[in-house]
Parts: structure tokens; C-alpha cells; sequence
């Protein structure tokens, strides 16, 4: 199956005036953290759809599609990646999970971790050794810092949550609000499942958190309680 034949089948729904809406949510301007992607106008729904299709591609041409400038493109190959990765053996999973982190430079904004770092790098590491993780929370790349802690939803689904609140305190003193939001989610959602645990991470570290992680930890508390961390 060719990458071209791919690419045009993902274009029959593209959209200029929905790529431009795109352009402006993604950050593509100058000092933005998307600075430089394109994107054509395709919906996620449509790209799921055409993944679904071409599932059965092989590993080469889905890290070709992978290699695109076009955003859309990236996330078509990461999302065949991710049915691909449930299909197979563990040596296909292994060989996936080695792919997704050797082509990290092309997840490159927070919509192509979100939907895959838990469905591969995630799912591969739950009942092994995670140091990965930790190593990559400690990259210059945000985007690795980001795939560390958005893959321990996996491990959150799974009522674990030993690494995610590790690697949040790993990210408590980062400079981009892309990694704030990231942890404040994940605690979110540990809260979720054991808010025990959750308050008494903020009870020692609510202070020195920045601000937007904070808010997204405790948007599900009682507005009183809410309050108190909020004013202290």
C-alpha cells in the first residue's frame, strides 16, 4: 500500500478554513510551541476512520507517514500505530514501543501524545521496568517530558499510581505550561480513583506547584476545598 494513496484518501475531507481554526489552537506562530506545523483541515474522527482502513500498512510506511510535516498525517500514523500495537504479539508490541520513542521529534504537540504515549508507551511498560519514564521526564525535549506523564494514564486506568506521582514531582519545578496542565491532569485523574493520595501530595507540595497544575489537581474538589488550596 502506498504512502501516497494514504495521504490522498486522509485529504478527501481536508478543509482550508479548518486548518487555519487549527493553525491558531495548535500554537503555529512564530515562539509558539508549535511554531512551523501545517495542517490541512481533517477532523480526528476522519482520521480515525482512514487509520482503521489501512491498519494492515507495514511498519516502514507508517513511520514514513509518521516522518510528514503535515499534522494530520503524523497523527493518522501514530493512531495506526496505536491499532496496530493492540493487534499484535508481544515481539509486534515491542517492535511498535521501540518505534514510538526512536521517532519522538515527530509527536510534537500535545494532541499526538495525549492520544497515543498511554496506548503504546503506556500499555508496553505496565508490567515492566519503568525507568524510561523517568529518563525521559528529564529530556530537553517538552515533548518527552510530556509523553513520561501522559503515559502513566495508563498505569491510573490500572488503579497505579506510584510513577505518575514520582515523575510529577520530577516536573514540579518545569518551566512550560504544557507539562503544568499535563500533571495536573494526571493528578486529576488519580484523584479520580484515591484522592487520598492526592491530597496528601498537595499537602506537601501545593505550595511550590505552579499554578495551572494546581487548578487542573483539584478542578473536582468541593469548591470550599478548592478554595483553601487555592488561598493558602
Amino acid at each position: 500500500m502506498s504512502v501516497y494513496k494514504i495521504k490522498q484518501d486522509l485529504r478527501k475531507t481536508s478543509s482550508k478554513e479548518k486548518a487555519k481554526i487549527l493553525q491558531r489552537f495548535f500554537k503555529t506562530a512564530p515562539g509558539e510551541y508549535g511554531y512551523g506545523d501545517i495542517f490541512i483541515g481533517v477532523c480526528v474522527p476522519h482520521i480515525r476512520k482512514i487509520a482503521k482502513k489501512y491498519r494492515q500498512v507495514d511498519l516502514s510506511s507508517a513511520v514514513k507517514l509518521l516522518a510528514s510535516g503535515i499534522h494530520e498525517e503524523r497523527l493518522l500514523a501514530l493512531v495506526i500505530l496505536v491499532l496496530k500495537f493492540e493487534e499484535a504479539g508481544a515481539p509486534g508490541r515491542k517492535k511498535i514501543y521501540e518505534l514510538y520513542l526512536k521517532n519522538t521529534e515527530y509527536i510534537n504537540n500535545w494532541d499526538l501524545v495525549d492520544l497515543t504515549a498511554p496506548n503504546i508507551v503506556g500499555k508496553f511498560l505496565a508490567n515492566t521496568d519503568k525507568k524510561i519514564l523517568y529518563s525521559l521526564a528529564r529530556s530537553n525535549s517538552l515533548w518527552e517530558r510530556r509523553i513520561s506523564i501522559i503515559a502513566t494514564l495508563n498505569f491510573i486506568r490500572n488503579n497505579s499510581f506510584t510513577d505518575t506521582l514520582k515523575i510529577t514531582r520530577l516536573l514540579l519545578s518545569d518551566k512550560e505550561d504544557l507539562i503544568h496542565k499535563a500533571c495536573g491532569w494526571m493528578l486529576r485523574e488519580v484523584g479520580k480513583r484515591n484522592k487520598a493520595l492526592v491530597v496528601d501530595f498537595l499537602s506537601r507540595h501545593c505550595k511550590n506547584m505552579p499554578r495551572v497544575m494546581l487548578r487542573y489537581a483539584i478542578e473536582r474538589f468541593p469548591e470550599r476545598e478548592r478554595a483553601r488550596y487555592l488561598f493558602k
